[in-house]
């Protein structure tokens, strides 16, 4: 019969295991934490000389369905993902889907022309192209190279 030494704070690391075990645990559903986060669409933005291109990730929602606002200096867009209505006898239905209002509102690094704002929307993807401003097409600043010589 093999001795063992008593560790007292055996017990504490063995419980400090099973609460990590329950933390890591990947079959609780991201849902029952996340349910009252609002989700919004997730942003791509590219800039070049002439314009702003916005690209937004907006499945399951049907362009009638989006409300999309655009300032000199802010995009501001809006929607709702509905949920269908399902019946079914016996059977159960697990969702990940998130349903309901959005909003996001995004600020422009340049300004734009906003009434010739040109939007595509396809396969999910919102595609806004903002042209800049004549003035922001135009802006040259002017750098003095006198004081960095000194």
């Amino acid at each position: 019969m093999a001795l063992i030494r008593y560790n007292p704070w055996q017990e504490l690391n063995d419980l400090q295991r099973q609460m990590n075990r329950l933390f890591e645990d990947t079959r609780v559903p991201s849902t029952v934490f996340e349910r009252d986060f609002v989700k919004v669409p997730a942003a791509e933005l590219t800039q070049t000389d002439d314009a702003i291109h916005l690209k937004l990730e907006v499945p399951g929602i049907e362009a009638k369905d989006l409300d999309i606002q655009v300032t000199e200096n802010t995009v501001s867009i809006s929607g709702e993902r509905k949920s269908e209505n399902k019946t079914e006898e016996k059977g159960i239905t697990r969702t990940e889907f998130h349903y309901g209002k959005f909003q996001r509102v995004i600020p422009l690094p340049a300004k734009i022309e906003n009434t010739q704002v040109i939007a595509e929307y396809k396969d999910g993807i919102l595609n806004l192209t903002l042209p800049k401003t004549s003035q922001e097409k135009n802006k040259v600043v002017k750098v003095n190279l006198d004081q960095a010589s000194a």
